[in-house]
């Protein structure tokens, strides 16, 4: 059989489609903005659904569903996603997750190498900089990871006085790539492809953050079968390999 063929036939005992196109509406973080990005219009062609793509704050996000707003599918770090499926704004059936996200300390490029292969060398390097940035601690899980993190190494004083709070949604990582901050600190999906900056690295394993990102369907969801088809589609092994190249590390 041709390989045409056989892809359509796989997708078609894939996804078991309904016989008529829906508009699913995704709610997501700003962390696989570059994955669907990637793996939606494959998706569309499959089936004929059509992806409505909307990123959010996971703060805003969880709001917004909290106070009813609509959605089919809803990506977002897992423990956000229980928090939901407490209240019943998710359904457990279905639900996947993705791949995990990490930490890293980003400078412009062309900037020198910097050691933070250890919790020290990383306190250093935070209070050398003249200055940082990284997301609002009551807006992301990074955010407040961090935030934390600076006041268990006893520098919140120093670099309280020289941080920017600013989600890379909103353009933090932009603020580095332009000069505007010496150094970022995000998750990695949101570092791996921009122009005009480095990765110094992860931060260092006692301090690093492991953001398990996942996908369910919402209990106002007015297509539960295409949207559990997409959630599908996303975790599929053959898309494990899109994951990974927008900085998420992929379980074997």
């Amino acid at each position: 059989m041709k390989p045409v063929l056989v892809a359509l036939a796989l997708a078609a005992l894939l996804f078991a489609p309904d016989a008529r196109a829906a508009e699913i509406l995704v709610m997501s973080g700003g962390a696989p903005k570059d994955v669907l990005l990637a793996l939606a219009p494959k998706f569309e062609r499959l089936t004929g659904h059509r992806i409505i793509a909307r990123h959010e704050l996971v703060s805003n996000l969880r709001q917004r569903i909290l106070e009813g707003d609509y959605a089919d599918v809803l990506l977002m770090p897992v423990p956000a996603l229980d928090n939901l499926a407490i209240v019943r704004k998710i359904h457990n059936e279905g639900r996947a997750t993705f791949g995990i996200l990490k930490l890293v300390v980003i400078a412009k490029a062309g900037t020198p190498p910097a050691d933070i292969s250890s919790v020290e060398a990383f306190r250093e390097v935070l209070l050398k900089a003249p200055s940082i940035v990284y997301s609002t601690p009551a807006s992301t899980p990074s955010g407040a990871h961090i935030s934390s993190l600076v006041a268990k190494l006893e520098i919140s004083d120093i670099v309280d006085r020289k941080v920017t709070y600013r989600p890379a949604l909103e353009g933090g990582v932009s603020m580095v790539s332009e000069g505007q901050a010496a150094i970022g600190i995000y998750p990695a999906s949101e570092v791996v492809h921009v122009d005009g900056i480095t990765q110094l690295g992860p931060l260092p394993e006692p301090l690093q953050l492991s953001i398990l990102y996942g996908g369910a369907i919402a209990t106002t969801s007015k297509a539960p079968g295409p949207a559990a088809d997409f959630i599908r589609y996303l975790s599929a092994p053959e898309n494990r390999a899109v994951w990974r190249h927008e900085g998420f590390e992929i379980s074997k």
